[in-house]
């Protein structure tokens, strides 16, 4: 029997875990479910009834039929076919506050720290350029104040 010097599937699947990005991947996730639950109250508590000032509390009741609708006494279509856009409304609106709230208060914000963590590389590596042409300039002004001294002071160059 020969062996192989490759990986198992465990280990292999382990090591596939473990990456970074994995790991951030599923941390993303559990982050967004839990705020998704934030938005969706928003929607509900502050945006639903802002709507309701207008017209109906839930946006679930905004609807149109293509064909008239006969509605039963509990509130279901008995005929005709009724589009639900305020149930698309309803979801555009978290779709939008939720891409609003993680642009400005993540994106936006990571942006900027990372423009200015750039800004910082930079200007330490001009100053260390700076640095070293001066360390530079001033070695060479030695060295001609040297050999101007030498070829005044005794003639021998």
């Amino acid at each position: 029997m020969s062996e192989k010097n490759e990986p198992s599937v465990w280990q292999g699947f382990k090591t596939f875990l473990m990456r970074g990005n994995v790991v951030d991947l599923a941390v993303a996730v559990v982050i967004g479910a839990a705020f998704t639950n934030i938005v969706n109250s928003v929607v509900k508590g502050v945006i639903n009834p802002l709507v309701g000032a207008v017209g109906t509390k839930n946006l679930d009741h905004y609807s149109s039929c293509l064909t008239p609708c006969k509605v039963a006494a509990d509130g279901t279509a008995e005929e005709g076919i009724p589009i639900m856009w305020g149930s698309v409304l309803g979801a555009a609106l978290n779709f939008l506050i939720t891409a609003a709230v993680v642009y400005f208060l993540m994106v936006l914000p990571m942006s900027k720290f990372l423009a200015r963590q750039a800004a910082r590389k930079k200007a330490k590596e001009s100053a260390q350029e700076i640095v070293e042409v001066t360390e530079l300039e001033v070695l060479k002004e030695i060295r001609d104040a040297l050999l101007a001294q030498r070829g005044q002071g005794d003639g021998r160059p």
